[in-house]
């Protein structure tokens, strides 16, 4: 790192300084929520409480305390001057497990809801962020095919619920990370690792996005819907035939294995490699089901990966030397979501695109000046400049969300990293503003009052 910005910037005739172009922070209900005791245990309560699964042992009991602590939160999105509010519901928090409202939880949602909206603040709501209620996993989780019709039914109560209280809907976040990480490797929730798993999971949870489309469109018309995809690009590590087919074969098992279906109908061409019981169980009409026209995609991005031939398999990933890394281990190259974008958009018909998830791992300290997360804000202004540069290139992007509001509960890596525009001292709940959020806040701000 080499300079450092105090803030963000780009220029005046840009699509990103238009008023039109929505600027949010997202979360997600088990990372900040908090309250477990007040809704239906989900797998990641399961998952944490197995030894060894969470780096630092820890699991979101508490979290951020968000249910508590709502409306010092609502505050601080607020302050941020943000357009949009990207959160998800937990379906054990709305939904009891015999199908009926949670009165307790569904006052929670409301109030969060009502208030947003009084303060004019877009409402993005996602659906499904991982968190699968226990006593569904119990009945087979993602592998059992009647999982995607209870689905349909929790957006059913939603929507009626939320009515046109929700900006845009999206019925699941990252479908690759629930199946491969949680079904084919094990390394989240619910901890299975076979490559049928993953595959007949990924399929059902498509379906799943399917069914509670058609029910969204149909409760609540005035709304956006779509879904929430996550990319990790793949690049060949030379520009030998065998590395680029490498490539290629990953970025189908990755990445097209999720988006493909739901504007072609069909898995891509590598299903026919697979053994046939890693090949998912379809049932005749599903790919019309998958296929439901979609108002907008989001799309998630933090790096991409970089592969060669193996022998032994269809590809090996390859860990370069000497170059930039956030916290999580991750490369930084912006250059990649503008390939990502452009590449999408002449692979796919896409609807409008909103960007739902970018931001940066950061090891922030708390000192008496705040947290100077000064490479965060670089991380930021580099891959606006990448969405820029897309659209550019034709690309319909309508927004981007940072990801995240707040530290919170990431996942398997526990408390140890730091996403967030806002600081977490999880043991006093205290939050303060980073370098980074104030950047931000000003950068939207600065639209005003472009020439």
């Amino acid at each position: 790192m080499t300079s450092h910005p105090a803030k963000l910037t780009l220029p005046g005739h840009s699509r990103l300084r238009q008023s039109e172009f929505l600027y949010g922070v997202a979360t997600a209900s088990f990372q900040i929520e908090g309250a477990a005791d007040r809704r239906q245990p989900s797998i990641w309560d399961t998952f944490c409480a197995t030894e060894g699964k969470i780096r630092d042992g820890s699991d979101g009991q508490v979290a951020c305390d968000h249910v508590q602590r709502w409306q010092e939160d609502v505050e601080l999105i607020q302050y941020l001057g943000v357009d949009a509010y990207r959160l998800s519901v937990s379906w054990g928090r709305l939904m009891n497990s015999d199908g009926s409202l949670n009165e307790e939880g569904a006052e929670f949602y409301l109030s969060l809801l009502d208030e947003l909206n009084r303060l004019g603040i877009k409402v993005f709501v996602t659906l499904y962020h991982w968190d699968l209620p226990q006593a569904l996993e119990d009945e087979g989780g993602w592998l059992n095919r009647e999982t995607a019709y209870r689905f349909r039914d929790y957006a059913d109560l939603a929507s009626r619920l939320f009515g046109d209280r929700v900006y845009a809907y999206a019925t699941l976040n990252e479908p690759f990370c629930s199946a491969y990480l949680g079904y084919e490797v094990g390394i989240h929730a619910p901890g299975l690792a076979k490559p049928a798993f993953g595959r007949q999971a990924a399929h059902h949870l498509l379906l799943a996005h399917g069914l509670a489309m058609a029910v969204l469109k149909r409760n609540c018309p005035q709304a956006l819907c779509g879904i929430v995809l996550n990319f990790t690009p793949c690049y060949p590590h030379s520009d030998s035939d065998a590395d680029r087919a490498a490539a290629r074969y990953a970025d189908e098992y990755f990445n097209q294995w999720f988006i493909k279906p739901l504007f072609d109908g069909r898995y891509p061409e590598i299903i026919a490699s697979l053994d046939e019981a890693d090949r998912p169980v379809m049932e005749p009409g599903d790919a019309e089901i998958l296929t439901h026209p979609m108002d907008y995609i989001g799309i998630n991005f933090y790096t991409r990966e970089v592969y060669e031939a193996d022998p032994h398999h269809p590809f090996r990933t390859v860990t370069l030397p000497d170059v930039e890394r956030t916290d999580m281990g991750w490369e930084v190259y912006p250059q990649a979501l503008t390939d990502l974008l452009v590449s999408l958009n002449r692979t796919y018909p896409l609807p409008p695109i909103y960007i739902t998830e970018n931001g940066i791992a950061v090891a922030d300290q708390l000192q008496p000046n705040g947290v100077q997360d000064v490479d965060r804000i670089r991380y930021y202004q580099a891959h606006l400049e990448a969405v820029d540069a897309a659209i550019e290139q034709g690309v319909d992007v309508r927004g981007y969300f940072a990801w995240s509001l707040m530290d919170n509960f990431e996942w398997a890596e526990g408390y140890l990293k730091r996403f967030g525009l806002v600081y977490v001292d999880y043991g006093s709940q205290q939050r303060t503003i980073k370098a980074s959020g104030h950047a931000y806040r000003d950068f939207i701000r600065s639209r005003s009052e472009r020439s």
